[in-house]
């Protein structure tokens, strides 16, 4: 289906189903950035004024938005439900100058909610948002609208099956994240918990979701496991821990942070909290990742990822979801996945499945008839019980990579153990990926050439694979130069001024170049 009719179909659905009438505000999402913490957003395009022809061409360069702007356009429509009365909130304390050191990412989070399903008059449930911490008083009304517009995609997000819902008497909790970008290029990460309320009988789950500039998923996770010990106890003693923690710089990477927190019968806690080192890593968790696929499927799912194709994931559980998405586009440090990502498709976008550009989309399996029907894409199923791994496949995969460097990714891969802790996994997956990218485009800077006026720099790419002496690299080199993650990768290098590069993937490329050299002087 063409772009424009496919706008157009969804369009009418959600207009007849929710009464849309503004279709302005975009809304998308977008994965974590390289390791100097920079996070590029695709240009937005707003598909359904583009002409045919320029479809194709722009197809390539520019992510999605047509679905965000119909999803971002209902919520003009939705209010948010006001936290509960009851919600454990002090007199407001926060002041314009603290909001604003929040919002630039040097404190943990912005604010927790609980979202709950409440059943409505017609016996369906709806997620709604009954608690929140801190309440954000004091904005002005277009803040606020805003603001309530965030948290009606938040609810959406914790609950993206929708209405599909029943009471359950036993539940298994599960954590997972998303990560949403506004169309002014602010940047939200939203790591959630969903479990089983306290009660008798049967009765819905329930999401605690904290929002965060940051993006660390495994201290989040520890969070959690201390925001679900309080809540078993009481809500009452959620608030002050998360005030403690709210007040708390977040630490440099390596360093922990402590904080102390009373519990009733217990005494008060030291909680330590400890960010990763390698902070490119820190949002994720491959074990997962190789949990779910062999060796060889991950090296094909890395493959495709790197030629920017469309690629859906499958699975029952959110956080599998997530977690394998985040995993897959960390592989490709150091650059940055640049179109449509979505780790956890709502149901009322699984049409978004149809775009003809570049994704990398999480879907529930459940809606799987509604993504396997399409073609020129990668689906991946990544549940227990599949029979086949890769649902619908191109057939070139294994083909995309040089030889030599494909194997030299899984004889690295292979040094990992059965029960490889997070930080010994990352530093084997790191070791297996990034000197592929260190051999193939490492040698970048000698063909980024500059005068004395300081003008930008300008990348010699004909020289640039010209240079590789192996055909099958070169071949491959040639066509990575033509994706949008190599191209604005190499925009902000011809932008940079002629200072040494910083960064783990500069590291590597001058151990490579110096043994090189070494090798080299063996020889003669």
């Amino acid at each position: 289906m063409p772009v424009r009719a496919m706008s157009g179909e969804v369009t009418r659905r959600i207009r007849n189903r929710h009464g849309v009438k503004n279709f302005k505000q975009r809304w998308s999402e977008q994965p974590q950035g390289a390791a100097n913490g920079k996070e590029k957003d695709a240009p937005s395009c707003d598909l359904s004024t583009v002409q045919p022809d320029e479809e194709v061409e722009r197809g390539a360069l520019k992510r999605l938005s047509t679905m965000w702007s119909l999803f971002r356009g209902k919520l003009n429509t939705d209010r948010v439900k006001e936290p509960c009365p009851e919600s454990l909130d002090p007199a407001p304390v926060d002041t314009t100058a603290r909001e604003q050191r929040y919002m630039s990412g040097q404190y943990f989070f912005e604010y927790l909610v609980v979202v709950s399903l409440k059943k409505s008059k017609e016996g369906a449930y709806e997620p709604q948002i009954t608690y929140q911490f801190p309440k954000r008083d004091g904005m002005v009304r277009f803040q606020r609208e805003e603001e309530e517009k965030t948290l009606k995609a938040i609810t959406l997000f914790c609950f993206p099956e929708g209405i599909s819902w029943a009471p359950l008497t036993e539940y298994h909790s599960e954590t997972f994240s998303f990560v949403l970008t506004e169309i002014d290029g602010s940047r939200r990460n939203g790591y959630c918990r969903r479990l089983l309320p306290h009660g008798n009988g049967a009765r819905p789950p329930e999401a605690f979701c904290i929002i965060s500039r940051l993006a660390c998923f495994g201290l989040f996770s520890k969070i959690f496991d201390e925001v679900e010990k309080r809540h078993q106890i009481s809500m009452a003693m959620i608030y002050p821990f998360m005030q403690s923690l709210r007040e708390t710089a977040f630490p440099a990477p390596g360093n922990t942070v402590k904080i102390k927190s009373f519990i009733p019968d217990k005494g008060t806690e030291i909680i330590s909290l400890t960010r990763p080192l390698d902070s490119w890593l820190e949002h994720v968790d491959f074990r997962t990742l190789f949990r779910c696929l062999t060796n060889e499927e991950v090296v094909l799912v890395f493959a495709a990822a790197v030629m920017e194709r469309r690629i859906v994931f499958i699975a029952v559980e959110l956080s599998t979801l997530s977690q394998v998405i985040h995993a897959v586009a960390a592989l490709l440090y150091p650059f940055t996945w640049q179109h449509t990502f979505i780790s956890i498709v709502p149901e009322i976008l699984i049409d978004v499945v149809m775009a003809p550009t570049p994704y990398l989309l999480g879907v529930q399996k459940r809606l799987m008839e509604q993504v396997t029907d399409q073609t020129d894409l990668l689906v991946v199923d990544l549940s227990e019980d599949r029979k086949d791994t890769f649902l619908v496949q191109i057939g070139d995969e294994k083909s995309i990579l040089p030889p030599k460097l494909q194997d030299e990714i899984l004889q690295a891969l292979r040094n990992r153990k059965e029960k490889a802790t997070v930080e010994e996994l990352n530093r084997v997956v790191s070791e297996a990926f990034l000197p592929f990218f260190v051999k193939t485009v490492g040698h970048f800077a000698l063909y980024v050439t500059r005068n004395s006026s300081g003008q930008p720099g300008v990348f010699q790419s004909r020289a640039f694979y010209k240079v590789i002496k192996s055909k099958t690299t070169r071949h491959f080199v040639k066509k990575f130069l033509q994706t949008q993650m190599f191209d604005l990768f190499i925009q902000e290098v011809e932008q940079q001024p002629t200072s040494p590069q910083q960064g783990i993937f500069h590291k590597k490329i001058v151990e490579y170049q110096e043994q090189k050299k070494k090798e080299k002087a063996k020889r003669h």
